[in-house]
């Protein structure tokens, strides 16, 4: 997938260490091990499907997002979206969160779900521009700083 230069694609094991230092750059990204991504790029086993897509700008990485389905279950989560400081804003975060929900939808997913950061309002006008619509609240569930978490949802299936 290729949006204003921006090039998604799925991450492989080469990617791996660019994705942690990437996200251990953003302060708002989940921090997970090193070994989650690397499990995420070989074939999965059990009833969790995840994906990892990457964002490349003129051959660099700049972004990732991680999008997971549970066994037969038609729901589907955007776990984690990142993007380098210096490429915000370019394009990078709406074809990451694309992708994911084309990836879901082909894994047979109806709606994909995600939470963010109340006071992410950049976060937010981008989930919203995608047709994310909020549908909860959760008081309290970010730390360092504490933050709600707003739930959000996106229906993947066409009426």
């Amino acid at each position: 997938m290729s949006l204003a230069g921006v090039r998604v694609r799925a991450g492989c094991a080469a990617d791996v260490a660019g994705v942690v230092a990437l996200e251990r750059a953003a302060e708002e990204a989940p921090h997970w091990a090193e070994a989650e991504y690397a499990e995420m790029v070989e074939a999965g086993a059990g009833g969790i499907r995840r994906c990892l897509l990457v964002a490349e700008l003129e051959e660099r990485l700049v972004g990732f997002a991680v999008g997971k389905v549970v066994g037969g279950d038609s729901s589907a989560e955007l776990e984690s979206v990142a993007v380098n400081v210096k490429a915000r804003r370019r394009g990078v975060g709406r074809a990451l969160c694309g992708a994911v929900a084309a990836w879901c939808r082909e894994q047979g997913a109806a709606e994909l779900e995600l939470e963010v950061r109340a006071a992410s309002a950049g976060a937010m006008a981008l989930y919203a521009g995608l047709g994310f619509v909020s549908v909860g609240r959760r008081r309290g569930y970010y730390r360092d700083p504490v933050d709600d978490a707003v739930l959000m949802r996106l229906e993947l299936r066409k009426g």
